[in-house]
């Protein structure tokens, strides 16, 4: 059986499949791994469905090894229906009957020659002369077997055997077959139906109509005693279900890919083994209940493919037992198959029995299956998202962590001295501990570090007490000086961002700038403003949801107009940092409604310079980074730098961040220093 029924059960990834050989993938992922693979998607849209959908799609690397994606699986998926197909040839299943039939009348043709023969040297002519006649006509009556099976079976029924060893191994025969055709239906219960006599088969009768009366108890409202009739016929089902549904599903399956192998077969086939069935399906009770059990169970699972053919154009001759294996296996297939394309939330995979998945694709598939079904609940489970009905939303820790994973890519590619700790060599009066000491000079503030000043005074007397101190001994804290800086981010959300791969980038800007001021800096203010046809001031807790404005329109007016009116509230060093790709072609009238018009237009420009000029005079520095710099745009930016003293950058979507952060440390460095 593919998936579990009533066995689902939150747990962390189990893969014990096979012994350790060196060559499997060992996936140590935890939450704080499975969020950064997350992260640039979330950067992206801020969309946790849609992030765990792409990464379950494509897969990912890590620590040198490959996690499959739903797209390898599905390809290795197709491989190994490939190869299963091209394993066997269907018609094995007649041929391996037809070959013990023959056996069977070969030992009974050898029978009646040895008794004839026996006859003849023993000095009764009369006897020899009976045996040989019987020997005549029995042979005759096997030479008119007819050429299909089911007639061979039919008249070999009420052939009346000499050899009893060929008696037995034709009976035996018809209850191989009709235990397997009887397998068809229950999985599993070849040790309850081995051997079976009549006793039995009324056994098999009584579990069938069991079985049909509580589906009609249930289709008419009434729930069956699924406990009591598994008492009564328990041993024909081993692997012990839980429910009526899981023992349906498990019956409904096997009969599905019975059904397959019948459709996958020529029509000759096909009507010589419905008539084989017939022939050993004798009763009537016993076919009229299977019967109805395989149409209540088209009907509760019509989605089993009970219509499945397959095209078997292998060269092994498969017998009946293996072709049924290998329906069964295809038929599993098909269902990972439907999983696997129909999933758009990991948790639904566990509902797949990994083990038969590593049976049928590998294990390299299987372990990635695993491990991905455990996505949501790891992420849940380290604080990092809500499941609200299946619904996934970012939690505050999750905001915080997409900012310090992009904060750490970008310090990644920066070298060591160009961005350090951030610290200064000057020591600061009453503000932060820095948990570093230096001999005391006269001006410090006296904030003595008491172990470290005895440790000094000790150190000079040799030890002993009294412990005599001197001005040589005083060892003070270093601290450092803190400024304030008040910092309003104006980013450009018009449509030519996303079009020329400016958007995320851009974004990412924002996401590390906030965690490094909230993580370095708490003291710092950082406010957001988004800007196109308007602009709009959002708080940081939204950026991760931020996505560009489907309009036309970069009203940098409006967005220096809010960030001014921002930063008028606050204290300390002011700046704006703007990023964007375009020059002007938006502003407000009079009124407060946008106007755009590209290319811009004086009315655009002026309006903007003018808001440039009050934030000169309220001595706010602007600082611009511009992507994709036109002539226009450079030509613009310079006449902003020039009004203003702020600086401009032009990079691009490559290194946006780098430049950003480093000015933005490098000048705070900057103002630490000045303030000393």
């Amino acid at each position: 059986m593919v998936f579990r029924r009533g066995r689902r059960r939150s747990r962390g990834p189990r893969f014990t499949y096979s012994a350790w050989d060196g060559t499997q993938p060992d996936y140590e992922l935890t939450a704080d791994d499975l969020f950064r693979q997350m992260t640039d998607d979330l950067a992206y849209h801020g969309d946790p469905n849609a992030a765990l959908r792409n990464m379950m799609q494509n897969g990912f690397d890590m620590d040198g090894e490959r996690m499959q994606g739903l797209r390898e699986m599905l390809e290795r998926l197709r491989e190994r229906r490939e190869e299963m197909l091209d394993r066997g040839d269907l018609g094995g299943v007649f041929g391996d009957i037809a070959e013990k039939l023959r056996d069977i009348v070969d030992t009974e043709r050898q029978t009646l020659q040895d008794r004839a023969d026996y006859s003849a040297g023993g000095g009764d002519p009369e006897q020899a002369q009976r045996d040989a006649d019987a020997a005549f006509d029995r042979n005759m009556r096997l030479d008119m077997l007819p050429p299909d099976l089911a007639g061979q079976v039919r008249e070999l029924q009420e052939y009346d055997f000499t050899s009893s060893d060929a008696q037995q191994r034709f009976d035996e025969l018809l209850d191989d077959l009709r235990n397997q055709m009887m397998q068809q239906t229950v999985d599993g219960m070849s040790d309850a139906m081995q051997n079976m006599g009549p006793e039995d088969m009324q056994r098999v009768k009584d579990m069938l109509a069991d079985l049909n009366d509580m589906l009609e108890q249930r289709a008419n409202g009434i729930e069956p005693d699924f406990d009591a009739f598994m008492e009564k016929h328990g041993d024909f089902f081993p692997e012990n279900p839980e429910t009526l549904d899981e023992l349906l599903e498990t019956m409904a399956q096997r009969m599905a890919a019975a059904q397959a192998m019948l459709n996958s077969m020529t029509p000759e086939q096909r009507a010589q083994l419905q008539e084989l069935s017939d022939q050993l399906m004798q009763d009537m009770d016993l076919s009229w209940q299977m019967d109805q059990l395989g149409q209540n169970l088209q009907q509760m699972f019509p989605d089993l493919g009970w219509g499945q053919s397959h095209d078997v154009d292998g060269v092994d001759p498969l017998n009946f037992g293996q072709a049924m294996d290998l329906m069964n296996d295809l038929g599993d297939l098909d269902q990972i198959e439907q999983m696997l394309r129909g999933t758009t939330n990991p948790g639904a995979l566990n509902e797949i029995d990994f083990e038969r998945a590593a049976e049928l694709m590998g294990e390299d598939s299987a372990r990635a299956m695993e491990a991905m079904a455990q996505f949501t609940q790891m992420l849940e489970d380290a604080g990092l998202i809500n499941n609200t009905e299946g619904a996934l939303e970012l939690t505050p820790r999750a905001l915080r962590q997409i900012g310090q994973n992009v904060l750490e890519d970008v310090y990644s590619k920066l070298t060591a001295d160009r961005i350090g700790r951030h610290n200064t060599t000057v020591s600061g009066v009453g503000h932060e501990r820095n948990f570093e000491t230096k001999p005391y000079e006269f001006g410090d503030q006296f904030t003595l570090n008491i172990e470290r000043t005895m440790r000094n005074a000790i150190r000079r007397t040799g030890g002993g007490t009294p412990v005599n101190l001197t001005p040589d001994d005083f060892e003070v804290e270093r601290t450092e000086r803190t400024t304030r800086t008040s910092t309003v981010l104006m980013l450009d959300l018009s449509l030519s961002m996303p079009m020329r791969n400016n958007f995320v980038p851009a974004k990412k800007v924002a996401l590390a700038l906030q965690a490094l001021i909230s993580g370095q800096y708490p003291q710092d203010y950082l406010g957001i403003v988004t800007f196109s046809e308007v602009a709009r001031e959002i708080p940081a807790k939204d950026i991760a949801s931020l996505s560009w404005d489907y309009v036309y329109g970069t009203n940098m007016q409006h967005g220096f107009m809010l960030a001014r009116k921002m930063l008028a509230r606050q204290s300390g060093t002011k700046q704006i940092l703007m990023v964007t790709d375009g020059e002007p072609t938006a502003h407000l009238s009079p009124h407060g409604q946008p106007v755009f018009s590209y290319p811009p237009t004086h009315e655009t420009i002026n309006l903007t310079l003018k808001e440039v000029n009050k934030c000169t005079r309220d001595g706010i520095r602007i600082n611009v980074f511009m992507l994709d710099a036109t002539p226009y745009l450079t030509q613009f930016i310079e006449q902003i730098t020039k009004m203003n003293g702020g600086r401009a950058f032009f990079t691009d979507n490559q290194n946006v961040g780098d430049f950003v952060l480093v000015d933005f440390v490098e000048q705070k460095r900057k103002m630490i220093r000045r303030a000393g």
